[in-house]
């Protein structure tokens, strides 16, 4: 691996070189381990539920255990959070072979209701949490209401936003566009906690270890008890700026083989998270939410993407790569299999979850995009998705983007400077939009950068909001009218732990248009949703 003069053994990526490692102090009298006091063992992990269907359910925890042998264990789900009113109940076995994770899909409920569940092992019980089915695909669906978050770097602060969306009782599910944990070795980038392991993570056990630390949270254990999550990986779940075949950090002659690197981190991540395995091994999936949403969920980075424009090491800032039609985002099967889903669904809007901006940031016309490693990377791949949703008239697509630590509110179109192409006053408009949230704890764009982008502002009509620096979350609410990304960015630095978000902006789309809006104020929370769980 190569050598960073502040921080030892790591070499930050072109993403990382844009956003700065920050160098922050943890607070007096501050645990870097925060650990849920309330929680018993063998479930000191927590419980989590996820990937929604109008009939099932994710259920996961793991069983802590003073052997090493297989443990028996059985979850209840009921109506009531008292666990009365038993709906299905069953029984699974913790092994170490999946590092003693219990991971069950249940079945038999009822489309959007919300229900209660808990497990038992060892004698002992879970904490009983909430959860929520997806509404029914063949009846009308009203609302829907996302919180959309990413990129939660534990080594750069406290996870406050994660504690603000336990309280929030009308969501339908959290969803998490990547980053959930990050690979770095303490104080590698971010020093207000440390890691375990305090090494990068390389191997399977290293990546058990991190998402161990991760779950014992108490603040994502409490959103997680509250809320299903849909989850897609970005490159941090491996290693900064992946991609099929290898990474910026990853050096194969001190780290070994990339495909096993790879390996071990996808396996602990079915492991630890909530997320419908694929026989495939693939996360790339739809979820429908009646008739409202086809939430279509996009792999931009390790299933068929190749190497970046340039390489990975560098600068951010890269002049608009020659065409090469071997270079790929997606991979063909992935892309085919994209449009297969967009041009088959029947719902009202079709949102493209997916790690990396579409939106292109233009420096100097002719010259310079900004980041690379973005889908202006790789321009065969974004000019087949706007083509194809051009050609067949696809309407009312939405892009949630995270990976990019920073918010934007874009309207995407093949090439906003030509007016003949997009000019939405005079009948030009967009393709789509996109909705980009920013970062849980990781670092927004430093004060270089951002003098940059506010100059090239008014070379980008495109962009119609965009904050580079704040971390936070969005509340997406959609109805049959219109999408509105409300963001949320902390009032206080997530460095200490007395932070909290407030409202900051609102953009939406109207259905059947690409023209973006503000509005004053977010959406109303959805009136008689089940109360947060004590």
């Amino acid at each position: 691996m190569g050598k960073n003069p502040n921080h030892g053994d790591v070499t930050l990526g072109r993403r990382e070189l844009l956003f700065g490692a920050l160098v922050l102090a943890l607070p007096a009298g501050c645990s870097s381990e925060p650990s849920i006091a309330e929680e018993p063992s063998p479930f000191r992990h927590g419980v989590a539920s996820g990937d929604p269907l109008p009939d099932a359910v994710i259920l996961w925890t793991r069983v802590t255990s003073e052997g090493s042998g297989d443990v028996a264990v059985t979850y209840t789900v009921a109506e009531d959070p008292e666990l009365t009113r038993v709906v299905a109940e069953g029984s699974a076995t913790a092994t170490a072979a999946r590092d003693f994770t219990v991971k069950v899909d249940a079945k038999g409920l009822a489309a959007g209701r919300t229900y209660y569940y808990r497990f038992s092992a060892l004698g002992r019980t879970s904490a009983i949490a909430r959860t929520r089915t997806a509404p029914a695909s063949d009846g009308a669906t009203a609302r829907v209401r996302f919180a959309v978050v990413s990129c939660s770097s534990y080594g750069h602060g406290y996870f406050h936003v994660y504690r603000h969306l336990a309280k929030e009782a009308d969501l339908d599910a959290v969803l998490h566009l990547g980053d959930y944990v990050y690979e770095y070795a303490s104080s590698d980038y971010g020093d207000v906690r440390a890691y375990e392991p305090e090494t990068e993570c390389l191997t399977l056990a290293d990546y058990r270890k991190r998402h161990a630390l991760y779950k014992r949270d108490a603040d994502l254990a409490a959103v997680h008890r509250q809320h299903p999550f849909i989850v897609i990986w970005d490159d941090h779940e491996i290693a900064n700026d992946g991609y099929k075949t290898g990474a910026q950090n990853h050096t194969a002659a001190t780290e070994g083989d990339f495909a096993t690197r790879k390996a071990a981190a996808m396996q602990a991540y079915m492991e630890w998270m909530p997320i419908r395995e694929q026989t495939s091994g693939d996360i790339y999936r739809k979820l429908a939410f009646g008739d409202l949403v086809d939430l279509v969920l996009l792999d931009t980075r390790y299933h068929g993407r190749t190497v970046q424009p340039g390489g990975t090491v560098g600068s951010a800032i890269g002049a608009p790569p020659a065409p090469d039609p071997a270079r790929t985002l997606l991979g063909d099967d992935q892309a085919t299999w994209m449009e297969a889903e967009l041009l088959a669904s029947k719902a009202k809007w079709r949102l493209l979850g997916q790690q990396v901006m579409v939106g292109n940031l233009i420096l100097d016309p002719g010259k310079s995009l900004a980041n690379l490693d973005q889908w202006h990377g790789y321009p065969e791949s974004r000019k087949r998705l706007l083509s194809f949703v051009e050609e067949k008239k696809i309407t009312n697509v939405v892009v949630l983007t995270g990976d990019i630590h920073s918010s934007w509110a874009n309207e995407i179109t093949q090439d906003p400077l030509d007016p003949a192409v997009y000019d939405p006053e005079k009948g030009k408009p967009a393709v789509m939009v996109e909705f980009v949230t920013p970062g849980v704890t990781s670092p927004g764009i430093p004060q270089l950068f951002l003098s940059i982008l506010d100059d090239a502002r008014p070379k980008n009509p495109h962009v119609r909001y965009v904050d580079g620096s704040k971390r936070g979350f969005v509340l997406l609410d959609v109805s049959q009218e219109r999408v509105q990304a409300a963001w949320y960015h902390m009032v206080d630095v997530v460095e200490t732990t007395a932070a909290a978000p407030t409202f900051s902006v609102a953009w939406s789309v109207r259905a059947g248009q690409t023209r973006l809006f503000s509005e004053a104020e977010p959406a109303k929370p959805r009136e008689g949703a089940a109360p947060v769980i004590a």
